[in-house]
Protein backbone atom coordinates (compact mmCIF):
# COMPACT_ATOMS: atom_id res chain seq x y z
CA UNK A 1 0.00 0.00 0.00
CA UNK A 2 1.28 3.11 -0.54
CA UNK A 3 2.57 5.07 1.96
CA UNK A 4 3.36 8.73 3.39
CA UNK A 5 6.64 9.18 5.11
CA UNK A 6 8.41 11.71 7.06
CA UNK A 7 11.98 12.31 6.58
CA UNK A 8 13.74 12.31 9.76
CA UNK A 9 16.38 14.44 9.49
CA UNK A 10 14.35 17.51 7.16
CA UNK A 11 10.70 16.73 8.55
CA UNK A 12 9.54 16.68 4.94
CA UNK A 13 6.78 14.40 3.85
CA UNK A 14 7.02 12.00 0.79
CA UNK A 15 4.69 9.56 -0.66
CA UNK A 16 5.52 6.12 -1.50
CA UNK A 17 3.89 4.64 -4.03
CA UNK A 18 5.72 1.09 -5.60
CA UNK A 19 3.09 0.25 -7.70
CA UNK A 20 3.30 3.37 -9.85
CA UNK A 21 6.55 2.13 -11.45
CA UNK A 22 4.28 0.01 -13.20
CA UNK A 23 2.15 2.55 -15.41
CA UNK A 24 2.30 3.86 -18.49
CA UNK A 25 5.46 5.72 -19.55
CA UNK A 26 6.79 4.98 -15.41
CA UNK A 27 9.99 2.81 -16.30
CA UNK A 28 13.37 3.84 -15.28
CA UNK A 29 16.00 4.68 -17.32
CA UNK A 30 19.66 6.41 -18.15
CA UNK A 31 20.70 6.45 -21.37
CA UNK A 32 24.68 6.73 -21.57
CA UNK A 33 25.71 9.90 -21.89
CA UNK A 34 27.68 11.50 -24.84
CA UNK A 35 31.17 11.42 -25.07
CA UNK A 36 32.73 14.78 -24.03
CA UNK A 37 33.95 17.34 -27.04
CA UNK A 38 37.82 17.50 -25.75
CA UNK A 39 38.57 20.35 -27.70
CA UNK A 40 35.39 22.67 -26.47
CA UNK A 41 35.95 21.17 -22.60
CA UNK A 42 37.54 24.09 -20.80
CA UNK A 43 37.99 22.01 -17.59
CA UNK A 44 40.90 19.68 -19.77
CA UNK A 45 44.29 19.97 -18.88
CA UNK A 46 46.12 22.36 -20.66
CA UNK A 47 42.61 24.46 -21.09
CA UNK A 48 43.76 26.78 -18.46
CA UNK A 49 43.64 30.07 -20.07
CA UNK A 50 39.56 29.21 -21.20
CA UNK A 51 38.72 29.50 -17.47
CA UNK A 52 38.89 32.85 -15.04
CA UNK A 53 42.25 32.30 -13.49
CA UNK A 54 42.43 30.06 -10.67
CA UNK A 55 41.89 31.07 -7.25
CA UNK A 56 43.19 27.67 -5.65
CA UNK A 57 45.08 24.27 -7.57
CA UNK A 58 46.75 20.76 -5.84
CA UNK A 59 49.53 20.54 -7.76
CA UNK A 60 51.91 17.53 -6.78
CA UNK A 61 54.61 18.84 -9.44
CA UNK A 62 54.21 22.39 -7.71
CA UNK A 63 53.60 24.03 -11.38
CA UNK A 64 52.80 27.71 -11.44
CA UNK A 65 49.32 28.85 -11.42
CA UNK A 66 46.78 28.27 -14.10
CA UNK A 67 49.48 25.92 -16.23
CA UNK A 68 49.07 22.21 -16.43
CA UNK A 69 50.28 19.88 -13.74
CA UNK A 70 47.30 20.46 -11.55
CA UNK A 71 44.89 17.45 -9.89
CA UNK A 72 42.35 19.56 -8.66
CA UNK A 73 41.73 23.10 -9.79
CA UNK A 74 39.36 26.04 -8.72
CA UNK A 75 38.05 29.03 -9.88
CA UNK A 76 35.59 31.67 -9.85
CA UNK A 77 32.09 30.71 -11.73
CA UNK A 78 32.01 32.35 -15.14
CA UNK A 79 28.64 33.21 -14.53
CA UNK A 80 28.23 33.90 -10.61
CA UNK A 81 24.94 33.75 -8.78
CA UNK A 82 26.72 35.94 -6.02
CA UNK A 83 28.79 38.38 -5.91
CA UNK A 84 31.53 39.45 -2.70
CA UNK A 85 30.48 43.17 -3.50
CA UNK A 86 27.19 44.18 -4.04
CA UNK A 87 25.32 48.05 -4.17
CA UNK A 88 22.40 48.35 -1.31
CA UNK A 89 19.29 48.53 -3.09
CA UNK A 90 16.98 51.36 -2.87
CA UNK A 91 13.98 50.86 -0.07
CA UNK A 92 10.79 49.35 -1.30
CA UNK A 93 7.67 51.34 -0.66
CA UNK A 94 5.98 48.08 1.12
CA UNK A 95 8.88 46.07 2.38
CA UNK A 96 6.39 43.54 3.96
CA UNK A 97 5.37 42.80 0.80
CA UNK A 98 8.42 43.44 -1.27
CA UNK A 99 11.87 42.58 0.47
CA UNK A 100 14.56 41.98 -1.31
CA UNK A 101 18.78 42.20 -1.15
CA UNK A 102 21.97 41.79 -2.71
CA UNK A 103 22.98 38.40 -3.07
CA UNK A 104 26.10 38.83 -1.66
CA UNK A 105 28.47 35.71 -1.44
CA UNK A 106 31.08 33.88 -3.39
CA UNK A 107 30.15 31.64 -6.37
CA UNK A 108 33.47 28.68 -6.97
CA UNK A 109 33.54 26.19 -9.34
CA UNK A 110 36.17 23.20 -8.58
CA UNK A 111 37.51 20.88 -11.18
CA UNK A 112 37.16 17.29 -9.81
CA UNK A 113 39.76 16.06 -11.86
CA UNK A 114 41.85 16.86 -15.24
CA UNK A 115 40.40 13.69 -16.25
CA UNK A 116 37.22 14.23 -19.02
CA UNK A 117 34.92 12.03 -17.62
CA UNK A 118 31.08 12.76 -16.69
CA UNK A 119 30.87 11.23 -13.17
CA UNK A 120 33.26 10.98 -9.72
CA UNK A 121 32.54 7.11 -9.68
CA UNK A 122 34.55 6.97 -13.22
CA UNK A 123 37.65 8.44 -11.52
CA UNK A 124 40.40 6.48 -9.47
CA UNK A 125 39.14 6.22 -5.40
CA UNK A 126 42.37 8.23 -4.55
CA UNK A 127 41.39 10.80 -7.00
CA UNK A 128 37.67 11.11 -5.58
CA UNK A 129 39.74 11.29 -2.37
CA UNK A 130 41.81 14.48 -3.90
CA UNK A 131 39.00 15.76 -5.21
CA UNK A 132 36.52 15.57 -1.84
CA UNK A 133 39.85 17.28 0.55
CA UNK A 134 39.33 20.30 -2.04
CA UNK A 135 35.77 20.74 -0.80
CA UNK A 136 37.28 20.90 2.53
CA UNK A 137 39.53 23.42 1.68
CA UNK A 138 37.17 25.90 -0.04
CA UNK A 139 34.71 25.68 2.70
CA UNK A 140 37.38 26.37 4.74
CA UNK A 141 38.30 28.97 2.93
CA UNK A 142 34.57 30.88 3.30
CA UNK A 143 34.36 29.95 6.70
CA UNK A 144 32.80 33.63 7.55
CA UNK A 145 29.60 32.88 5.59
CA UNK A 146 26.04 31.86 7.50
CA UNK A 147 26.45 28.93 5.13
CA UNK A 148 28.49 26.60 2.35
CA UNK A 149 26.33 24.78 0.18
CA UNK A 150 28.92 22.47 -1.96
CA UNK A 151 26.79 20.19 -4.86
CA UNK A 152 27.50 17.99 -7.69
CA UNK A 153 25.56 18.22 -10.54
CA UNK A 154 26.42 15.33 -12.83
CA UNK A 155 24.86 15.42 -16.57
CA UNK A 156 22.94 17.96 -18.51
CA UNK A 157 19.77 16.60 -17.18
CA UNK A 158 20.33 17.21 -13.32
CA UNK A 159 21.49 20.91 -14.11
CA UNK A 160 24.66 20.69 -15.36
CA UNK A 161 26.25 22.93 -18.21
CA UNK A 162 29.64 21.32 -18.71
CA UNK A 163 29.52 17.73 -18.45
CA UNK A 164 33.50 17.26 -17.14
CA UNK A 165 32.84 16.44 -13.25
CA UNK A 166 33.36 19.50 -11.10
CA UNK A 167 31.94 20.63 -7.95
CA UNK A 168 30.18 24.19 -7.39
CA UNK A 169 30.20 26.47 -3.89
CA UNK A 170 27.66 28.73 -2.63
CA UNK A 171 29.34 30.36 0.20
CA UNK A 172 25.91 32.36 1.35
CA UNK A 173 25.40 35.49 3.73
CA UNK A 174 22.19 33.64 5.00
CA UNK A 175 21.07 30.84 6.14
CA UNK A 176 18.39 28.65 4.00
CA UNK A 177 15.31 27.99 5.39
CA UNK A 178 15.20 24.17 4.70
CA UNK A 179 18.83 24.07 6.37
CA UNK A 180 17.88 25.88 9.57
CA UNK A 181 14.73 23.43 9.61
CA UNK A 182 17.32 20.95 9.93
CA UNK A 183 19.14 22.49 12.41
CA UNK A 184 16.12 23.06 14.92
CA UNK A 185 15.82 19.54 14.47
CA UNK A 186 18.96 18.48 15.25
CA UNK A 187 18.61 20.47 18.50
CA UNK A 188 14.72 19.79 19.51
CA UNK A 189 16.32 15.81 19.40
CA UNK A 190 19.19 16.39 21.61
CA UNK A 191 17.11 18.01 24.01
CA UNK A 192 14.11 15.11 24.08
CA UNK A 193 17.26 12.83 24.16
CA UNK A 194 19.60 14.53 26.37
CA UNK A 195 22.51 14.96 24.17
CA UNK A 196 21.37 12.65 21.43
CA UNK A 197 22.66 12.99 17.80
CA UNK A 198 19.60 12.97 15.38
CA UNK A 199 21.87 11.39 12.33
CA UNK A 200 23.94 9.40 14.88
CA UNK A 201 20.92 7.62 16.49
CA UNK A 202 19.35 7.63 12.95
CA UNK A 203 22.37 5.28 11.95
CA UNK A 204 22.60 3.06 14.64
CA UNK A 205 19.06 2.55 14.22
CA UNK A 206 19.70 1.34 10.07
CA UNK A 207 22.15 -0.36 10.65
CA UNK A 208 20.50 -2.31 13.36
CA UNK A 209 17.82 -2.91 11.23
CA UNK A 210 19.34 -3.51 7.48
CA UNK A 211 16.69 -3.61 5.27
CA UNK A 212 17.97 0.23 3.98
CA UNK A 213 21.26 -0.61 4.42
CA UNK A 214 23.04 -0.50 1.18
CA UNK A 215 27.11 -0.40 2.22
CA UNK A 216 29.37 0.20 5.11
CA UNK A 217 32.84 0.29 5.98
CA UNK A 218 35.15 1.95 8.82
CA UNK A 219 34.49 5.19 7.60
CA UNK A 220 31.07 5.96 6.75
CA UNK A 221 27.22 3.97 6.03
CA UNK A 222 25.77 4.40 3.06
CA UNK A 223 22.06 3.47 3.00
CA UNK A 224 18.52 4.60 0.94
CA UNK A 225 16.55 7.06 3.34
CA UNK A 226 13.10 6.08 4.91
CA UNK A 227 11.86 9.24 3.73
CA UNK A 228 13.30 9.15 -0.34
CA UNK A 229 12.06 11.54 -2.15
CA UNK A 230 13.28 10.44 -5.55
CA UNK A 231 13.73 6.96 -6.62
CA UNK A 232 17.12 5.17 -5.91
CA UNK A 233 17.93 8.24 -3.35
CA UNK A 234 21.10 7.51 -1.14
CA UNK A 235 22.63 9.25 1.77
CA UNK A 236 26.36 8.68 3.43
CA UNK A 237 26.56 9.41 6.65
CA UNK A 238 29.80 9.55 8.80
CA UNK A 239 30.25 6.49 11.29
CA UNK A 240 30.32 8.55 14.30
CA UNK A 241 28.94 11.93 14.30
CA UNK A 242 30.80 14.54 13.17
CA UNK A 243 29.49 18.64 12.54
CA UNK A 244 30.91 19.97 9.92
CA UNK A 245 32.35 18.50 6.68
CA UNK A 246 35.50 20.49 6.27
CA UNK A 247 36.63 19.81 9.72
CA UNK A 248 39.51 16.77 9.46
CA UNK A 249 38.27 13.35 9.40
CA UNK A 250 37.17 10.34 7.37
CA UNK A 251 35.57 11.90 3.58
CA UNK A 252 33.56 8.96 3.10
CA UNK A 253 35.34 8.89 -0.33
CA UNK A 254 35.35 5.07 -0.80
CA UNK A 255 31.92 4.52 -0.15
CA UNK A 256 30.91 7.76 -2.83
CA UNK A 257 32.68 5.89 -5.09
CA UNK A 258 31.23 2.96 -4.49
CA UNK A 259 27.52 4.47 -4.59
CA UNK A 260 28.12 6.27 -7.56
CA UNK A 261 29.22 3.11 -9.32
CA UNK A 262 26.49 0.59 -7.88
CA UNK A 263 24.23 3.02 -9.67
CA UNK A 264 26.18 3.02 -12.48
CA UNK A 265 25.81 -0.86 -13.07
CA UNK A 266 22.14 -0.55 -11.87
CA UNK A 267 21.37 1.36 -15.08
CA UNK A 268 24.01 0.47 -17.50
CA UNK A 269 25.74 4.07 -16.94
CA UNK A 270 25.98 6.55 -15.10
CA UNK A 271 22.48 8.46 -14.21
CA UNK A 272 22.17 11.89 -13.95
CA UNK A 273 21.80 13.02 -10.51
CA UNK A 274 22.72 16.14 -7.91
CA UNK A 275 25.09 15.40 -4.45
CA UNK A 276 25.44 17.60 -2.11
CA UNK A 277 27.20 18.03 1.16
CA UNK A 278 25.15 19.08 4.33
CA UNK A 279 27.65 20.68 6.99
CA UNK A 280 26.89 22.29 10.17
CA UNK A 281 25.25 25.78 9.49
CA UNK A 282 25.77 28.76 11.59
CA UNK A 283 24.43 28.62 15.41
CA UNK A 284 23.92 24.76 15.28
CA UNK A 285 25.16 23.19 18.61
CA UNK A 286 23.68 19.99 17.18
CA UNK A 287 24.72 18.79 13.75
CA UNK A 288 26.51 15.85 11.68
CA UNK A 289 27.11 16.50 8.10
CA UNK A 290 26.10 13.94 5.40
CA UNK A 291 25.99 13.30 1.61
CA UNK A 292 22.60 13.33 -0.10
CA UNK A 293 22.83 11.64 -3.61
CA UNK A 294 19.49 12.61 -5.74
CA UNK A 295 19.49 10.41 -9.06
CA UNK A 296 17.20 12.31 -11.44
CA UNK A 297 15.44 9.86 -13.43
CA UNK A 298 11.76 10.92 -13.27
CA UNK A 299 10.27 14.48 -13.70
CA UNK A 300 8.97 16.95 -10.48
CA UNK A 301 5.38 17.49 -11.93
CA UNK A 302 2.28 19.38 -10.40
CA UNK A 303 2.31 17.36 -6.85
CA UNK A 304 6.36 18.07 -6.10
CA UNK A 305 5.79 21.83 -7.88
CA UNK A 306 3.00 22.34 -6.35
CA UNK A 307 2.39 21.16 -3.12
CA UNK A 308 5.67 19.90 -2.30
CA UNK A 309 5.38 16.70 -1.86
CA UNK A 310 7.48 14.14 -3.34
CA UNK A 311 6.25 11.02 -5.29
CA UNK A 312 8.67 8.25 -4.82
CA UNK A 313 7.97 4.86 -7.26
CA UNK A 314 10.87 3.11 -5.95
CA UNK A 315 10.10 2.36 -2.13
CA UNK A 316 13.98 2.55 -0.47
CA UNK A 317 13.70 -0.78 0.59
CA UNK A 318 13.98 -2.20 -2.74
CA UNK A 319 16.61 0.02 -3.55
CA UNK A 320 18.56 -0.71 -1.15
CA UNK A 321 18.14 -4.48 -1.27
CA UNK A 322 19.05 -4.05 -5.24
CA UNK A 323 22.02 -1.90 -4.65
CA UNK A 324 23.33 -4.00 -2.04
CA UNK A 325 23.31 -7.49 -4.84
CA UNK A 326 25.53 -5.19 -7.10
Amino acid sequence: MPEVRVDPLTGLKAIVAGERAGRPGGGLSAPAPEPIDRARDPFLEGHEDRTPPEVYAVRPGGAGADTPGWSVRVVPNLYPALEPEGPELGAEAQPDLFSASPARGQHEVIVNAPDPVVSLGQLRVEQVEGAMQAWRARMRAHARAAYVHLLVNERREAGASLPHTHAQLYALDFVPAGIARERERFGAHATRTMGGNLLGDLVQEEVRRRERLVAVDDDAVLMAPYGARLPYQLMLAPRRPRARFEDDGPTGAALMHDALNRLARRFGAPPPLNLWVRTAPRGADHFSWRIDIMPRLTHLAGLELGAGVHLNVVAPERCAAELRDI
